[in-house]
């Protein structure tokens, strides 16, 4: 394995790992936490983070980790026989689909869903507990998936 292509492997796993761990702050204390609240509170407070969350360390962790996973699944497959190369293209689609592409299709919609209603109406008060089970849901799968993507990263630099 080149210099070159370790390093980016690593800041690759390390990306997929930090991306996880918020995933999983989320999935384990943040949502529960909300879902203890009046609905009204849950929505508030749940439409200041989504306000929050686009910044540029939390996109930059998220959308630069897609990049180098999409440049590490590049190579992988141009340099199938090398050592490693289906661990870092595994782990780079677990990456691409799990957390980027499951955020894009499930989790955005349901922010934006949510961001335009009153939180003390009726209408949103009736869609918090949906939002919060199908939100939370897919949040699973974006932890998991990233998770499993630096474990197949990290796995792939004892190959080669």
């Amino acid at each position: 394995m080149s210099p070159t292509l370790r390093l980016l492997t690593i800041a690759a796993a390390l990306g997929c790992g930090l991306v996880a761990g918020v995933f999983f702050a989320f999935s384990t204390f943040v949502m529960p936490a909300l879902a203890r609240l009046p609905a009204a509170q849950g929505v508030a407070a749940m439409q200041a983070i989504n306000l929050e969350a686009i910044n540029r360390w939390l996109m930059g962790a998220l959308f630069g980790t897609a990049a180098a996973c999409l440049a590490l699944g590049v190579l992988a497959a141009l340099g199938w026989g090398e050592p490693g190369a289906w661990l870092r293209l595994a782990g780079s689609l677990a990456y691409l689909i799990g957390a980027i592409l499951v955020t894009a299709a499930c989790n955005v919609p349901r922010n934006e869903a949510l961001a335009p209603l009153p939180p003390g109406s009726e209408e949103a008060a009736r869609r918090w507990a949906t939002y919060l089970r199908g939100w939370t849901r897919w949040n699973h799968v974006r932890m998991l998936a990233s998770l499993a993507a630096a474990a197949a990263l990290t796995a792939s630099l004892g190959r080669g």
